[in-house]
């Protein structure tokens, strides 16, 4: 029997071992990413194997975040998996609402996770949620107009670098932008983004008494640069544009730089989306000069939320869409560099995974990344993109929408950080932190 029959024979066993009666139809709220779509096209696996059937709702980033916020919070009952994040595990973890993993099977080999995703996953060393896939962010370019420009990428570049990277291979006749990035409102899309590339210009989101510090240089100087470069270099529209909008951007050529999540390496070098497949190199995030990376630290993660009355289906369910098996099953129906990357230290000891050109710089992205100090002066948070306290998302969502208004010109970068530091002063005030 190969090794892959055994594994499959193993999972089975595992499932069967579960005790389910009968079969349930599982709801399972999911984001819009490419590795998503792609579960669900392989989800007949899991139903061969389990009986268990599967109905998807897929959402929007800002719309699932939403959805299943208040869905938890109410306890609507609509799901019984659903996909969330760094940000929320812990919290909704420490407030009971999820189902406590710490009993999967032992085939699943929890211990595989790694380190870094699994404790960003936990609440009191309990783990509430399991990684469909982890991630940092890093630089992908295309190295043919790279070479244009007359410019070699650093493997970690500055931020003045890329700047004039941008400017030297945009070109607007060609239908070539030098540069694209988040911009589009919501705490996870352009917020996330601004918030990790401030912290390499030595900015934080609270000092250590929880006062708002959008009133510094520090915030001036990071969306002014941002803004300042993108209207240089950027796409049109790039105040509306998210992790989606810019994937289909530098897959159809229009993008000489992307700095977002290293899992969307496998989407740009995969021939049969990517125009640019074969001329896209990667390095690390930008730094400043200061001693921070602009990269992020996040895992899309399944979880269930405590009360569904199919606990048991749902389970076998995360042990089949995060386990060493469905990477395997993906890496032989669609290759290793395709497989769901950044959850297993396994992975990254796979000899046929170690030959994918993004693998090392993913890992090394995600390693870089330490939420316990993502700040260049001390802050009272933990997390790099944002700040793992309840208040934050809804208070970083409008944020946002102001950060996002001044890129579009509809305000000043002035404007955008004094309204800033009013809404999130009088938030946390509302909040009891001062």
């Amino acid at each position: 029997m190969s090794l892959k029959n055994t594994l499959c024979a193993a999972v089975a066993a595992s499932f069967l071992s579960a005790g389910v009666a009968s079969a349930d139809k599982l709801t399972i709220a999911t984001v819009n990413n490419g590795d998503m779509i792609r579960m669900q096209g392989m989800t007949e696996d899991f139903t061969k194997k389990t009986g268990h059937t599967v109905e998807w709702v897929t959402l929007e980033e800002n719309v699932l975040r939403q959805r299943v916020t208040t869905d938890i919070t109410t306890k609507g009952g609509a799901f019984d998996i659903m996909t969330i994040g760094m940000y929320e595990t812990p919290i909704w973890g420490k407030n009971k609402w999820l189902v406590p993993l710490d009993d999967l099977s032992e085939g699943y080999n929890a211990a595989d996770i790694l380190p870094a995703m699994s404790g960003g996953l936990s609440y009191d060393g309990t783990l509430y949620a399991a990684p469909f896939y982890g991630e940092s962010s890093m630089i992908m370019y295309r190295k043919d107009l790279m070479e244009k420009a007359g410019m070699e990428m650093p493997k970690s570049p500055s931020w003045s670098f890329i700047a004039r990277a941008a400017r030297k291979m945009t070109d607007r006749d060609a239908d070539i932008n030098g540069i694209c990035l988040r911009g589009k409102a919501g705490w996870g899309e352009g917020g996330a983004f601004i918030t990790a590339m401030s912290n390499s210009f030595g900015a934080r989101w609270f000092d250590e008494k929880w006062n708002a510090q959008f009133d510094t240089r520090e915030w001036s100087d990071t969306l002014n640069f941002y803004k300042n470069m993108m209207d240089d270099a950027g796409p049109k529209g790039f105040a509306t544009n998210g992790f989606n909008e810019n994937l289909s951007l530098f897959q159809q050529g229009k993008c000489g730089m992307w700095i977002d999540a290293t899992v969307a390496a496998s989407f740009v070098t995969n021939p049969k989306d990517s125009k640019v497949a074969d001329k896209v190199g990667f390095a690390l995030a930008p730094d400043n000069g200061m001693g921070r990376r602009s990269n992020w630290l996040w895992a899309w993660a399944l979880a269930i939320p405590a009360g569904t009355q199919k606990e048991a289906a749902a389970k076998q369910f995360i042990e089949w869409a995060t386990s060493t098996d469905y990477i395997e099953l993906v890496a032989a129906k669609e290759g290793w560099a395709n497989v769901p990357p950044g959850a297993r230290t396994s992975l990254y000891e796979n000899e046929n995974y170690k030959k994918v050109p993004f693998a090392q710089m993913t890992l090394d992205s995600i390693l870089s990344a330490n939420p316990k100090a993502s700040t260049v002066d001390p802050s009272p948070y933990v997390g790099v993109q944002f700040a793992a306290i309840p208040e934050f998302a809804g208070i970083a969502t409008e944020v946002s929408q102001e950060f996002s208004a001044a890129y579009a010109g509809k305000q000043t970068i002035a404007e955008a950080l004094a309204k800033a530091q009013t809404i999130t002063n009088d938030a946390m005030e509302a909040a009891g932190y001062k």
